[in-house]
């Protein structure tokens, strides 16, 4: 669908923000070599106050939080206000990371749990720069990512025991699934554009086969039964109040073929009902 300006907006800081956590989980995976265990995305609350950890990542005496960002551009410090250039105020993320420090460390002790926190504000992307920073502030530039994560590889005697791995758990246990503060734009079935897409770079597929299905836009090939299947998900994801039948998932595959969706339904989901109000679920549902 076409997205208004302001959730497409939204969609772009999201996707962009997730883009650089990404980049730096990559990074811990592929740097840090010494005991350790992350713990990625959670969602926690404490004093009735939700925060989010983009990484924590668990040495032995210490937790290192990380405040994940993917900005771009020239930005400035002002009175302790930050702003893109030219003069655009924005969060200040230091305010951030230390009401989450803050959260987070209430919460430790709600555990029981006495460990140093290191907070670390982490900017990812080789395209940011900031002036007026004090060299004091719990800042690693894009530049400083690779000797921070040898640094950190340093402490060769951090050991991991069960006391890291029982807190890593109730940290898990505690992760909110659906945060409240989710938004979506509005939408309908009719107002979607249909159709299976790639399961490499997302585009349309514009021509079926018997058998496989092939990306004019990449060249990838995935099987037709599993493209129908991730389709049907999302078709799922979607409408979770709407019943999977033939129609609709025709409709929605963009298929011509009524065999090939019966064929797929019915080898791979649960029949319900009879005549006009058959319809599928998953199997074991």
């Amino acid at each position: 669908m076409k997205l208004l300006e302001a959730d497409l907006s939204y969609f772009n800081y999201l996707e962009k923000g997730f883009a650089g956590e990404k980049k730096f989980d990559n990074m811990i995976k592929e740097h840090i070599s010494i005991e350790h265990i992350v713990l990625n995305d959670l969602l926690l609350e404490h004093n009735n106050t939700k925060f989010q950890i983009d990484s924590l990542l668990f040495l032995s005496n210490t937790i290192h939080f990380f405040e994940i960002k993917n900005n771009e551009g020239d930005y400035y410090i002002d009175n302790d206000l930050w702003y893109k250039s030219p003069k655009k105020e924005i969060k200040n993320p230091l305010h951030q990371l230390k009401r989450s420090t803050t959260l987070l460390r209430g919460l430790l002790q709600e555990l029981r749990i006495n460990t140093q926190i290191v907070e670390h504000l982490v900017f990812v992307n080789p395209e940011f720069h900031l002036y007026n920073a004090s060299m004091y502030l719990p800042i690693t530039y894009p530049t400083q990512l690779n000797r921070m994560m040898d640094k950190l590889n340093s402490l060769n005697n951090s050991k991991i025991n069960e006391n890291h791995i029982k807190l890593a758990n109730q940290l898990l246990n505690l992760h909110i699934k659906e945060p409240s503060y989710f938004r979506l734009p509005d939408y309908t079935f009719d107002q979607l554009t249909k159709g299976i897409t790639c399961a490499n770079c997302d585009a349309f597929i514009e021509r079926y086969q018997k058998t496989t299905i092939r990306c004019n836009h990449c060249g990838f090939k995935e099987n037709i039964t599993n493209a129908v299947i991730r389709s049907i998900d999302e078709f799922s994801l979607l409408f979770p109040d709407r019943k999977i039948t033939k129609n609709t998932i025709q409709e929605w595959c963009k298929i011509a073929s009524h065999k090939t969706i019966k064929r797929i339904l019915t080898s791979n989901y649960k029949q319900l009902g009879k005549s006009v109000s058959t319809h599928y679920v998953k199997q074991g549902n």
